[in-house]
């Protein structure tokens, strides 16, 4: 019997057939059918803290009270939510909800429909009464990708891509400081991981092409501010050229329907500094993810990389930093669009 049934096997399944997913990098993950249901099983990664499990299934029951649909943490017999394999790993299941997911948002209709999911995400969950768990690691954190740059420029002066990486930092650190983060804002319950392939939509043709049903990958729940999770998702959602190119291609268009979505169907106030705050998430977290790219272009630690398309993971990461400060500055300059309709919308 093998790792995944072996871990199967503690949640009292049944009789199942598994397919591994060969989609998400983080976790190792499985389809289950059985006659009991559709599960996706999970090897976690281990750089998450097991106390992500209670977050995830605070967030998912809360969900399901208020009708949203969600996967949601099946338990042991004996009401675990994940089990230890020791050298295996520790596993986890989840209930799989029908529905496709795609790499990049490709039509306004698609945009909408994905923010107005997010505005009842949200929505459900502002009167969540939970403590959130540490993920275990530093994610997101603003003031510490900044610092981690300023670091490996110090460490890595002999680096073959120095020469290359330093002025590219140095724009993104110099940009950073011209913009500092808005303080004293409200904290919501947000997913932090908006990725497009994070958003699963009904089909995948027709009307359910468009038609958003549910969000998955709940690890990294949290509260937070809400222009950290409206900026990362329009940072995905919104540039058609993706995170392996050069130069950026800011889509107004996604961003406009993304943004009319969301405030259309949120079920809070959202106030004229909240809102400003908003309109500004883009460009900060483009900034936080070139500041990382830049980063890893001289550790070459973290972010996996192409080597069909790259000699090394730093020549890789330096093109994502470049890319993802190209988006900061589109971003920059599509500012005034977006507070315009963050203001007058909703």
């Amino acid at each position: 019997m093998g790792d995944p049934e072996r871990a199967l096997e503690a949640f009292a399944i049944g009789d199942a057939r598994l397919e591994p997913i060969r989609s998400g990098l983080i976790h190792q993950s499985f389809a289950v059918e059985a006659a009991r249901g559709r599960y996706v099983l999970q090897r976690v990664n281990p750089i998450f803290d097991a106390g992500v499990h209670e977050n995830i299934a605070a967030v998912s029951e809360h969900l399901c009270r208020k009708g949203v649909e969600t996967p949601r943490l099946r338990a042991t017999p004996g009401g675990a939510l994940y089990v230890d394999l020791g050298d295996a790993g520790r596993w986890r299941v989840l209930t799989r909800i029908a529905g496709v997911s795609f790499d990049r948002c490709t039509d306004p209709a698609q945009a909408r429909s994905a923010g107005a999911l997010l505005a009842r995400f949200h929505t459900a969950l502002d009167d969540l009464d939970h403590r959130f768990r540490d993920l275990g690691f530093r994610y997101h954190d603003h003031a510490h990708h900044l610092a981690e740059l300023a670091r490996a420029l110090d460490e890595h002066a002999g680096h073959r891509l120095y020469d290359a990486v330093a002025p590219l930092a140095e724009s993104i650190l110099e940009a950073a400081a011209r913009a500092p983060l808005q303080e004293g804002l409200p904290s919501r319950v947000i997913h932090d991981d908006l990725k497009f392939s994070n958003v699963l939509f009904a089909g995948e043709s027709g009307g359910d092409r468009a038609r958003a049903v549910a969000l998955i990958d709940l690890d990294t729940v949290t509260r937070a501010p809400l222009w950290r999770e409206l900026g990362d998702a329009w940072r995905s959602w919104c540039n058609r050229a993706g995170e392996d190119e050069p130069e950026a291609r800011l889509d107004l268009e996604l961003l406009r329907e993304s943004a009319a979505g969301y405030v259309g169907a949120v079920g809070f106030a959202i106030g004229a500094e909240e809102r400003e705050a908003c309109a500004g998430g883009l460009e900060a977290m483009s900034l936080q993810l070139a500041a990382r790219f830049a980063t890893d272009a001289l550790d070459e630690s973290y972010f996996g990389w192409d080597p069909a398309r790259f000699a090394a993971p730093g020549e890789h990461n330096r093109v994502r930093a470049v890319g993802q400060l190209s988006l900061y500055r589109q971003a920059e300059a599509a500012r005034p669009e977006l507070v315009r309709l963050l203001r007058t919308a909703g």
